[in-house]
């Protein structure tokens, strides 16, 4: 690709403290990974931080600390990436799905709690593209009905609702370092909570069970979940510049909303007024009058002008596996499936030149 779909934003400052951390000698189990743990705890105002190396393992790990058993139920949303709903499944649980509005994409809280049942364990929202759920309406539904609560905020580092930053909203937040994402660690994620409790039991389970550093001592059933000195010593110099970070992908983001803000075959995610985002990704909606199969054709021959795009998200109830082995059907939740089909993810990373996304909207609009 000519334009890359995204890409990190790495300095010097990051490669050269790669470097100290080859030299020291301590490439795991190191004072960085504490430092990067502070370092976000910090930030989101969260008691604990506790690296892990993914957001699918943070999210994993808070799935067995909660204590979701065999046959519990976790409702959540379909529009989001598979590892939101994956993480019920490895504990043997149930995802259960329900549609998400039609303009902010984010979870329903209305059919979030119609969904609540006697066998509902705890409610999971997800941050789609950057934007918070809408955590006051989530809250009151576990209150009232005695849940727990998972804010999936893989998406949204940087984001705040009602000006608390995601990831301190709920029992506990996750999110995720790839390299596509607002700061990169290459692979890696972060639980944060303020439940004691909570936290122990992820960093005994993320480090194969262990309570003490007795190599050999476990307490419990546990995984290799650890992040690396490496990935943390490139975090600690991400958090450092973040908001630098977040202000270069603001600034992509207003290029694109005023080139494409007037044009009536697009719109774009409803931001609510008490969030303000965090950019993840720059994702635009085609109007209803276009079909799955046009958004396709138009995401093909953008590439082939070399321009990077994609799909974003799959509807999640509809993956292989999904239908064939839990039975989830087409039509299900419209909403999501409608969104879906005509979403499209556009360059966007802190490289971009305000002339790259010139080349991308009049292609795009040329296309339309």
């Amino acid at each position: 690709m000519r334009i890359e779909l995204s890409g990190p934003d790495i300095s010097e400052a990051e490669k050269q403290a790669v470097v100290a951390v080859l030299s020291s000698g301590r490439l795991s189990l190191g004072p960085k990974v504490e430092e990067f743990e502070r370092a976000v705890a910090s930030y989101v105002g969260a008691k604990h931080a506790i690296a892990c190396s993914s957001g699918t393992c943070g999210l994993h790990l808070l799935i067995r600390a909660i204590g979701v058993q065999p046959g519990d139920e976790v409702v959540t949303t379909p529009f989001s990436f598979v590892a939101s709903s994956n993480c019920v499944l490895f504990e043997k649980g149930k995802p259960v799905f329900v549609d998400i509005e039609p303009d902010t994409w984010n979870i329903d809280p209305k059919a979030m709690g119609a969904a609540i049942t006697s066998k509902t364990k705890a409610l999971l929202p997800v941050d789609a593209f950057g934007q918070v759920a809408k955590m006051n309406e989530v809250l009151d539904l576990a209150r009232k009905h005695k849940l727990r609560v998972i804010e999936d905020s893989c998406e949204a580092l940087g984001s705040t609702y009602n000006g608390k930053r995601a990831g301190s909203l709920a029992d506990a937040g996750v999110f995720g370092f790839y390299p596509n994402k607002q700061i990169t660690t290459g692979e890696g994620g972060m639980i944060t909570t303020n439940d004691d409790q909570i936290a122990a039991m992820c960093r005994s389970m993320r480090n194969q069970g262990r309570d003490t550093m007795s190599w050999l001592a476990h307490d419990r059933l546990g995984y290799n979940y650890r992040l690396s000195d490496i990935n943390c010593a490139i975090g600690v110099v991400q958090m450092q510049r973040i908001e630098e970070i977040l202000g270069k992908r603001n600034r992509v983001a207003d290029w694109y909303k005023q080139r494409l803000g007037g044009e009536s075959r697009v719109s774009f995610q409803r931001v609510i007024p008490e969030c303000k985002l965090s950019w993840f990704v720059f994702v635009v909606k085609l109007a209803d009058s276009y079909s799955e199969e046009n958004r396709n054709t138009v995401i093909q021959r953008l590439r082939d002008a070399g321009i990077g795009c994609s799909n974003y998200f799959a509807p999640i109830h509809l993956q292989k596996f999904y239908r064939e082995d839990l039975g989830y059907k087409q039509g299900q939740f419209p909403v999501c499936e409608r969104v879906a089909a005509r979403t499209i993810a556009l360059p966007f990373h802190c490289h971009l030149t305000e002339s790259q996304v010139d080349e991308v909207c009049a292609t795009l609009k040329k296309l339309l």
